[in-house]
C-alpha cells in the first residue's frame, strides 16, 4: 500500500521526469539535426556537456532513439550521412566512455537481427549493416563481431543475404583483410563451397558470381577490381576523428572485442565488455558439467583446521580451500602451486 501524500510525490516525480526527458530529446535532436562534417566539433563538443549535466543512461537511450530514428528508414540513405553520425558515436565512445558506443551497437545488432528474421522489403537491413561497418571503420568495435555477421549471411546463403555480404565487403573488406587475413580466407572458402552447392537454388547466377568475384579481389589485395570503391572519404573522417579525440593513442584500445552471439544474449548472460555494469540474473554458468569440475581437492585436512574455518566463518568451498591451502603449506612456494591448483 502506498500512502496519497507519497502516491502524489511520486506522480509528480514522473511528471517532471518526463518533462525532462522532453526536454533532453529536443536538445539532441536539434544537434544531430544540425550534424555535418565542418560542425562536427562543436557539435560533439555540446554532446560532451549534455552527458555531463545529465544521467549516463538518459543521454545512452535518447542518442539511441534518435540516431536509429534519423539513419533506419526503408530507403537507402547517403553514405556520408551515416558516416557523420557514427563518428560523432565513434568520438562520444572515446572521449565520454565506452558504454556510449556499446548501448549503440547493442541497439543496432538487435534491430538488424530482428529485421534479417523478418524479412522486411525496404533498406533497414542495409541501413543497420551500414553503421555497423562503420561502427567498425571508426574503431567502434573489433572485426569479431563483421566476421560473425559475414559467417552468418553466408551459413544462410539466399538472394538476400548475398546482397548484404557484397554491401558489407564493399564498405569494410580491405580492412578486414589487414585485421585478420586467415579469417577473411576461411570465410571465402566457406562462401565458394555454399555457392558450389547452392548453384541450382538460385535463377540468377551472375550476383553469386559476382560476391566471388569480389572475394577473391580481396584475397589478392586488388582495389580495382571492385566497383565504387573510395576509401578516401573513411580515411578523412578518421583523420577528423583522430583530431577531435581527447585521449593518446589509436583508439584501438577502446575498441569493443565482443561477438554476435554476446550481444544478442546480452538480456541473459550480462555485459561483460562493459566495465561497472551489473548483472542480476541467474548465474552465468549453470552447465552441471562445469560445476562438477568446480569442486575443490584440497586433499586431506585435518579436522582442526576445518573447524577453525568454521569459527571464523569461512562457509564456501573455495575460501575454505584457500584458508586450508594457507594454512598447511610448508613455505610460500608449496603455497603458491596449491593455489594455482
Amino acid at each position: 500500500y502506498v500512502p496519497p501524500q507519497i502516491r502524489k510525490v511520486q506522480e509528480t516525480l514522473d511528471d517532471k521526469k518526463r518533462e525532462e526527458l522532453g526536454r533532453l530529446k529536443k536538445m539532441v535532436n536539434g544537434l544531430i539535426n544540425r550534424l555535418s562534417e565542418p560542425n562536427l566539433s562543436s557539435i560533439s563538443g555540446q554532446m560532451e556537456e549534455l552527458y555531463m549535466a545529465h544521467s549516463r543512461k538518459d543521454m545512452n537511450d535518447t542518442l539511441t532513439e534518435i540516431l536509429l530514428s534519423a539513419c533506419v528508414t526503408a530507403v537507402a540513405m547517403p553514405t556520408r550521412l551515416l558516416m557523420e553520425h557514427v563518428l560523432l558515436v565513434s568520438i562520444l565512445h572515446q572521449n565520454v566512455g565506452i558504454e556510449v558506443g556499446a548501448h549503440f551497437l547493442e541497439a543496432v545488432v538487435k534491430k538488424f537481427d530482428e529485421l534479417c528474421k523478418s524479412d522486411a522489403e525496404g533498406k533497414e537491413c542495409e541501413n543497420l549493416l551500414a553503421l555497423i561497418a562503420h561502427l567498425y571503420n571508426f574503431h567502434v568495435v573489433h572485426c569479431l563481431l563483421i566476421f560473425d555477421i559475414l559467417k552468418r549471411l553466408v551459413s544462410t546463403f539466399t538472394e538476400k543475404e548475398i546482397e548484404l555480404i557484397l554491401f558489407l565487403l564493399k564498405n569494410v573488406g580491405f580492412s578486414l583483410r589487414k585485421d585478420d587475413a586467415l579469417a577473411l580466407k576461411e570465410l571465402i572458402t566457406e562462401a565458394q563451397r555454399k555457392a558450389s552447392t547452392a548453384e541450382k537454388k538460385f535463377q540468377d547466377q551472375t550476383r553469386v558470381r559476382f560476391m566471388l568475384e569480389t572475394m577473391l579481389a580481396l584475397r589478392n589485395n586488388d582495389m580495382r577490381k571492385i566497383p565504387g570503391y573510395d576509401p578516401e572519404p573513411v580515411e578523412r573522417l578518421r583523420k577528423l576523428q583522430r583530431a577531435l579525440v581527447h585521449s593518446s593513442g589509436s583508439g584501438k584500445d577502446s575498441q569493443l572485442r565482443v561477438s554476435l552471439e554476446s550481444l544478442l544474449s546480452a538480456d541473459q548472460a550480462g555485459r561483460w565488455w562493459i566495465v561497472g555494469s551489473s548483472w542480476t540474473g541467474a548465474p552465468m554458468i549453470s552447465d552441471t558439467k562445469s560445476q562438477a569440475q568446480q569442486k575443490l581437492h584440497v586433499g586431506k585436512v585435518s579436522s582442526k583446521i576445518m573447524e577453525l574455518a568454521r569459527k571464523l566463518r569461512i562457509n564456501t568451498d573455495i575460501r575454505r580451500s584457500i584458508f586450508c591451502v594457507l594454512m598447511t603449506s610448508e613455505d610460500f612456494m608449496d603455497a603458491f602451486e596449491k593455489l594455482l591448483k
